[in-house]
């Protein structure tokens, strides 16, 4: 962390990186310009427009859909890899900001792992129950660590993101349940000792960014709201860190470095951390669709 913390600041101010190691993340408001919301904006809605020609029933595996999404009410989960799909995510997920501030918070050697696209339909789009992101996708160290870019305004009743300070630095949870299925989220009697009331919840203008640590305890509600709330996430690890499963294998970009040069060691945590079901030999389902119990 130190060493992170002695070279000089890429793109955000001294304090943000200090509160970052201190409460494990970070949002910063209006931090992504109009030219990236206007370009990334622009392709987002050309593939909820392709959304429409598919349902429940009539997958396609860019796109993780609501039950009841329709032509007529198109309802998005996720836009699974987008950065696979159109090269303005790319653009953004290597050029962009995120880059620097992945430098700022890494070091100088940093790997892109994956990204998603979170919509959080307005309307009662779905709760997002306690999680935590490493046991999704485990690395051989814990210098890995998602942002998230708001792609349009987020108010208090939009369910922004929300996190719990502190709990980097607490246990990493079981995503099982007492039967040996995975959730992919906090089991209910755990949540009591949280300290869910502590949580802060990180929301914004357009272009407002998170930041979280990989063992952040983190999650949203329901979008009550009537308008969706995209945020388009990127996973980013120092280049030391190794994915031990190869959830992102066949991805176009997974573990391009971004930034710097490739490890010639790789570091590892003494700390243990829970391993995700062989999706080798099953389907990956989105946290969705685990924690929904659908799909």
């Amino acid at each position: 962390m130190q060493e992170i913390l002695n070279r000089p600041a890429k793109f955000l101010t001294q304090g943000q990186r200090e509160a970052y190691f201190a409460d494990g993340f970070i949002g910063v408001k209006g931090l992504v310009d109009a030219h990236w919301l206007e370009r990334l904006n622009e392709v987002t809605n050309e593939f909820i427009e392709i959304s429409k020609d598919y349902s429940s029933e009539r997958k396609d595996k860019r796109f993780d859909l609501e039950p009841d999404h329709s032509a007529e009410n198109p309802r998005l989960r996720r836009l699974n890899s987008p950065v696979d799909h159109h090269e303005a995510y790319w653009d953004f997920a290597s050029t962009g900001p995120f880059v620097d501030i992945a430098e700022d918070l890494l070091g100088p050697n940093v790997k892109f792992h994956h990204a998603k696209l979170n919509f959080k339909w307005g309307g009662g789009g779905e709760e997002v129950k306690w999680h935590q992101d490493i046991q999704f996708w485990p690395h051989t160290n814990y210098q890995v660590l998602t942002l998230g870019v708001y792609l349009d305004d987020v108010t208090a009743d939009m369910a922004p993101m929300r996190i719990i300070p502190d709990s980097h630095n607490g246990p990493l949870y079981d995503l099982y349940d007492n039967d040996g299925n995975w959730t992919g989220n906090i089991r209910d009697a755990e949540v009591p000792k949280l300290g869910t009331e502590r949580a802060v919840y990180l929301g914004g203008p357009a272009g407002s960014i998170t930041a979280h640590n990989c063992r952040c305890v983190h999650g949203s509600p329901p979008n009550n709201s009537p308008r969706p709330r995209p945020l388009l996430l990127c996973a980013y690890s120092a280049a030391h860190a190794l994915p031990i499963t190869d959830l992102t294998k066949g991805g176009k970009y997974a573990e391009t470095i971004v930034r710097g040069e490739p490890a010639r060691w790789a570091q590892f945590d003494p700390r243990p951390v829970l391993m995700p079901p062989d999706w080798s030999k099953t389907r990956y389902k989105s946290i969705f669709e685990h924690q929904q119990g659908d799909g």
